[in-house]
């Protein structure tokens, strides 16, 4: 194969990940905002908060520590409610190792820190559907996948740092974060083994839901592995 064609192919690669990385930016949009106006609200200032979102790029994990925050927590459950909330983020690295562990060290420093649940998702998705992709195009369409959202995560925080409480409640851009999840997870779960995770540790996350913030996440996803764990092993024993 020719540099030229390499290229190409690796440039198409980046333009069907910003294809398919655009639909998000409907989503990143009132979410950032949201976490603009909060962390205003929160007492931080326009560098904390930017500092803030542009270091952890984690939504989840910056809406837990900042709630512990806000409510005077130690300094060690502020961090082990960040922790258990993006304690998901392991799992995501560790299943992206066959497809890009052979990507250069920068490249995979950069997806590292781009690693969050939309680019995740949409790329792995790709990669097990086609997996005549190279190395150099998977990297390529996760950089794609990240580049619509990733500067409107800033700005639109910025926007929100800016707006602060003149946004009107009635726009309940807090239910962003579920619906999130859910239109990201529901079509993953195509298998018994995943709807039975998926019931764990809804069951597990509502019957600790008292714990200090952060613990009972962290316990029900451990239980959803081991249940997804034991019923693939069941599933393989009965083939």
């Amino acid at each position: 194969m020719t540099t030229s064609t390499t290229k190409t192919k690796a440039r198409n690669a980046y333009l069907a990940g910003v294809r398919d990385g655009t639909p998000f930016m409907f989503v990143v949009v009132p979410f950032s905002v949201l976490f603009g106006v909060v962390a205003t609200d929160a007492g931080l200032s326009l560098a904390q908060a930017m500092s803030f979102t542009v270091l952890v790029i984690a939504g989840a994990a910056q809406f837990a520590a900042l709630q512990m925050m806000v409510e005077n927590a130690a300094l060690p459950l502020v961090l082990l409610a960040a922790l258990a909330v993006n304690l998901r983020m392991a799992m995501y690295s560790a299943s992206l190792v066959p497809y890009l562990g052979a990507a250069p060290m920068w490249q995979r420093a950069l997806v590292s820190y781009l690693n969050f649940d939309q680019t995740y998702l949409t790329s792995i998705t790709r990669y097990e559907n086609s997996p005549e992709m190279t190395v150099p195009e998977r990297v390529m369409y996760f950089m794609g996948v990240a580049t619509p959202i990733v500067p409107l995560w800033y700005s639109m925080t910025l926007v929100g740092i800016f707006a602060g409480a003149s946004i009107p409640d009635a726009w309940a851009l807090d239910f962003i974060l579920p619906i999130t999840f859910l239109a990201m997870v529901a079509p993953m779960l195509k298998s018994l083994a995943h709807l039975a995770a998926a019931a764990v540790s809804v069951v597990v996350a509502l019957l600790l839901i008292n714990l200090p913030s952060g613990m009972g996440l962290l316990i029900a996803a451990g239980a959803a592995m081991v249940t997804g764990t034991l019923v693939e092993t069941w599933l393989e024993q009965r083939k």
